[in-house]
């Protein structure tokens, strides 16, 4: 009995963690009235003009996690008054999941949640009022295994007329954005075999051309009978990464013996050709997303059981940035087709030498410099600067709190867990703020944002959401005058 204590009280220490899928906890909503589990929509009101452009390209729009081009940085062009406070435009109640939602370049908002935790819940909301255009529900059946709540763990993806999702139960899906209709349906976790892991299933879809490529992780089926979160005794069986056709579903391609993590797959370009990364469970894997073959690995994780792999790489030219917080560290890869060589790493046995340690909110590279959370927990967390090119510490905020970013321009948004709000110039001199804005105390119109806020700020022109428990905000920033 004390054996298994002593193991549990591990697992949850660990479990204060939260994705970058994403991600972002927040505690569960009363919202029953809105979760209808019958595969039908529970709103009739449907948009008249579905966007239909390539969103990625798309200045107005933040069309999957971490943005178009998954740097976590805005595309807009507007200047702003950071003095001024921030106006609401409208607050939207959400339920269980992890992550913030993306916004279509025709307006709209898509928010994954699970309303009691007995239903995934998939709502397209009108980006200037708020308004539900419509709300459909999947039947859930899912259960934590460390008590955290069953919800959706990753955000939308939008491409084009479909919006893609990613359920905590490996339930991959295609609906319509116009209006939810479902196109198809791909239980991942029961065609792949996946092994629950500690958290379920956290990756965001990528959609590639006439592909939808996601982290799946499956294991043999001798595996299917290992206790819940023995996780070392799991093998992987050649799915970390499986491709479908994104029209039908049918699968393209599956490749990488790993286990899932709760990171998610970007691409980037290497001698004129793209290639998709993933940061699974014990590699990062460089893959060709035409014949779905490994081209390289690199072993990057903890050798702590309960450790995770969260955050999604950040790339620049042929250089990849990858780190975790658990024990090794960061490394800055430099990349070939057929291979990638250290630039420099974290000495693993040196926390206080180790110049990022990546848990759940991705840093943001701007002039050569990374800005972002660095640390676990607080006080072993807080938000630095480091230059790229070499992990030089830049600077390091004393105060030592938890926070995730996005940039705009030349300005940071740091939004701490508890509900402040920095806005920093992009210095590597100093820590400048700017302006700070109150979400968990605020004053006037604010309606109050509960902890945890983990999930990082989404900008698209001048409508800034954040969420925290309970709540997603959709403020308009105040521009500059002319």
């Amino acid at each position: 009995m004390f054996i298994r204590s002593t193991w549990q009280s591990r697992l949850v220490a660990a479990a204060t963690f939260c994705f970058v899928c994403s991600v972002l906890v927040f505690a569960g909503s009363s919202l029953a009235q809105d979760a209808s589990p019958s595969g039908n929509p529970s709103s009739i009101a449907v948009s008249s003009d579905a966007d239909t452009s390539n969103l990625a390209e798309v200045r107005d729009a933040w069309p999957r996690f971490l943005g178009a081009r998954f740097d976590g940085i805005s595309n807009s062009s507007l200047k702003f008054d950071w003095t001024t406070k921030p106006k609401l435009l409208w607050n939207l109640p959400v339920a269980d999941g992890y992550g913030i939602g993306s916004i279509s370049g025709s307006g709209h908002y898509f928010h994954f949640d699970a309303p009691g935790g007995i239903a995934e819940r998939l709502r397209c909301i009108d980006l200037e009022t708020g308004t539900v255009v419509w709300s459909i529900d999947d039947v859930l059946d899912y259960q934590d295994m460390l008590g955290y709540e069953g919800g959706p763990r990753g955000s939308p993806t939008l491409d084009g007329e479909r919006v893609f999702t990613m359920g905590c139960t490996g339930r991959l899906n295609c609906r319509e954005q116009r209006s939810g209709e479902l196109v198809w349906s791909v239980s991942t976790n029961t065609e792949y075999g996946v092994v629950q892991n500690f958290f379920g299933v956290g990756g965001s879809p990528l959609v590639l051309g006439d592909q939808v490529i996601v982290m799946v992780g499956g294991s043999p089926a001798e595996d299917q009978s290992i206790a819940p979160g023995r996780i070392g005794r799991v093998s992987p069986a050649g799915s970390a990464l499986v491709s479908f056709d994104a029209a039908t579903g049918e699968e393209r391609w599956r490749c990488g013996d790993d286990l899932a993590s709760y990171s998610s797959p970007r691409t980037m370009q290497i001698d004129g050709k793209t290639i998709v990364l993933l940061f699974a469970r014990e590699n990062l894997l460089a893959v060709d997303p035409k014949s779905g073959s490994v081209l390289w690995k690199h072993r990057h994780r903890a050798a702590v059981l309960e450790s995770v792999n969260a955050m999604v790489p950040i790339v620049s030219g042929n250089d990849i940035f990858i780190s975790e917080c658990y024990e090794v560290g960061s490394v800055l890869l430099r990349a070939t087709g057929e291979s990638a060589s250290v630039v420099w790493s974290d000495p693993a046995a040196n926390r206080r030498k180790q110049a990022m340690r990546v848990h759940w909110s991705n840093p943001v590279l701007i002039d050569g410099h990374l800005y972002g959370c660095s640390g676990r927990n607080a006080p072993d967390s807080g938000f630095r600067c480091i230059e790229f090119a070499t992990g030089e510490l830049c600077w390091d905020d004393p105060r030592k709190k938890r926070s995730s970013v996005t940039a705009v321009g030349d300005h940071l948004l740091v939004f701490e867990e508890r509900g402040r709000m920095q806005v920093l110039r992009t210095n590597p001199g100093a820590m400048d703020v700017v302006a700070q804005w109150d979400f968990q105390t605020p004053d006037g119109d604010w309606p109050k944002l509960a902890y945890p806020c983990w999930a990082a700020p989404v900008l698209v022109a001048d409508k800034l959401l954040i969420r925290g428990d309970k709540k997603v905000l959709c403020l308009e920033l105040a521009q500059q005058a002319d």
